[in-house]
């Protein structure tokens, strides 16, 4: 009997954490309405590569444009180093509307990427998971202008921390002028 209590403990303890992993997709997504010119306002995430960067990492511009297939082509520029660097990253549609796949160019990881929420005019709240070993994880708060509301910033931090990231991991990119081109 105490075995058998013990074995649905598990079961549903299990079947909880699978609930609470999965992350909800924009409802009625509208890709037209999310393409554009972005800024980064905050990154969270437990990569390496993050933390060790941390401390030199600005504020940056991303741009949004449908491809010919429908997918998401997006190029973001940062400062690094008092000069412009540009990465450009693909992501493919699925069937879900605002859930998208991304293949990082340097690993080879595969990335599921959603837009959890967005009025598509002010914020935009992204998400993404590394899809093979399931540890990497990178919460964004998009903006359209370099400055959101206090509240859009509490729910950022509140989504981030709910997806297991500390506060270690989140950290709200400082503001700079340069590489924030005015073209889009």
């Amino acid at each position: 009997m105490r075995t058998q209590f013990f074995s649905v403990l598990a079961l549903t303890l299990g079947c909880l954490s699978q609930v609470q992993a999965e992350v909800a997709v924009q409802p009625d997504f509208q890709q037209d309405q999310f393409t554009g010119k972005w800024y980064s306002i905050a990154l969270g995430s437990n990569a390496r590569w993050f933390k060790d960067k941390k401390q030199v990492m600005k504020m940056c511009t991303t741009v949004v444009v449908t491809t010919e297939d429908g997918d998401l082509d997006v190029t973001s520029t940062y400062p690094k180093l008092n000069e412009c660097e540009t990465r450009k990253s693909l992501f493919v549609r699925t069937e879900q509307p605002g859930r998208f796949l991304y293949t990082s160019p340097r690993s080879g990881n595969h990335h599921d990427v959603r837009v959890v929420e967005t009025n598509y005019d002010e914020y935009a709240l992204l998400y993404a998971k590394e899809q093979n070993m399931k540890k990497l994880t990178m919460v964004t708060l998009y903006g359209r202008s370099k400055e959101l509301s206090p509240e859009l910033r509490e729910k950022f931090t509140q989504l981030a921390l709910a997806e297991g990231l500390g506060n270690e991991d989140i950290l709200f990119l400082p503001s700079t002028d340069l590489c924030m081109t005015d073209d889009v």
